[in-house]
């Protein structure tokens, strides 16, 4: 439980910090024969800072609150 409570933690800092991350795909746009063009496309996927506040908030109580003994 205190891996996952840690992984939450990072998350929620990254999500917060950072407001979501960007990748790039490269695309084929003309493809006749030898004759090619690639396109790169940037997208951005956005992270609500509420789901960043809630992955922090649950971390630190992951490794907060002592995890129940089995009987």
């Amino acid at each position: 439980m205190k891996t996952l409570g840690i992984v939450l933690v990072v998350a929620g800092v990254f999500a917060l910090a950072y407001g979501g991350f960007t990748y790039n795909r490269e695309r084929t746009v003309i493809d006749m024969g030898p004759l090619q063009a690639t396109a790169t496309e940037h997208h951005r996927v956005p992270i609500s800072p509420a789901i960043g506040a809630l992955a922090l908030l649950s971390g630190v109580l992951l490794l907060v609150v002592p995890a129940r003994k089995a009987a």
